[in-house]
């Protein structure tokens, strides 16, 4: 099993993740959040990216034994699917948002065939809308998506309700509930201020306005 709270203090050790209730993060939906989360700058950090990418590889060996392929989300998913397929010795494609505009219009890059299981690797999961759109690229190529496996999720129920409704089982190494507890562990956060926060995941739309 994946050690959630292990992988939530990595994600703070390199400042992949940042809370900051005083002066909320503005994304780009609009939403005003007290969280934000890049995990490329986990990158940066070898121990730390070859600890992510241990659990990463874990996680698929354990929960997807039959997967035949990693692809990886364009573009932050791109290095970590890389990572763990290189770790599994699997093959390995990757998505892009659109197909390219020149040359042979790619939207899927890489080798495969119709009919292989494939696990979708992403860095972060908030919505779940962009995820899944992958997941319809690859269906669409003749792919069948077993699973997906992030980083991190914020866990919104409006995620839980479009990967159960597009029948894609899906992991985080670690979430939002997890990081919260270890923030509050640590006195990085007040309990009043863990009030804000679980409020925010509760209507994000329109928290802080």
């Amino acid at each position: 099993m994946v050690n959630e709270k292990a992988v939530a203090e990595k994600l703070l050790q390199s400042n992949a993740i940042r809370l900051n209730v005083q002066e909320p993060f503005t994304w780009a939906s609009g939403w005003k959040s007290p969280i934000y989360c890049d995990n490329r700058k986990v990158l940066s950090f070898p121990f730390i990216r070859d600890f992510v990418k241990s659990e990463m590889s874990n996680v698929l060996f354990e929960k997807f034994p039959e997967a035949d392929v990693l692809a990886g989300v364009a573009t932050a998913g791109i290095a970590w699917g890389a990572l763990a397929a290189d770790q599994l010795k699997l093959p390995y494609m990757y998505v892009r948002p659109k197909p390219k505009e020149h040359g042979l219009g790619n939207q899927i890059e890489g080798a495969y065939e119709a009919g292989q299981k494939v696990v979708v690797i992403e860095d972060l999961i908030s919505t779940g809308k962009s995820s899944l759109q992958v997941v319809d690229v690859l269906r669409a190529a003749g792919l069948e998506v077993v699973g997906m496996v992030s980083i991190f999720n914020y866990g919104f129920p409006v995620a839980a309700e479009a990967f159960e409704k597009a029948g894609v089982p899906w992991i985080s190494l670690t979430n939002y509930s997890s990081l919260i507890s270890l923030a509050i562990e640590k006195g990085i956060v007040t309990s009043d201020q863990e009030n804000l926060l679980l409020q925010w995941r509760e209507n994000p739309s329109t928290w802080g306005r």
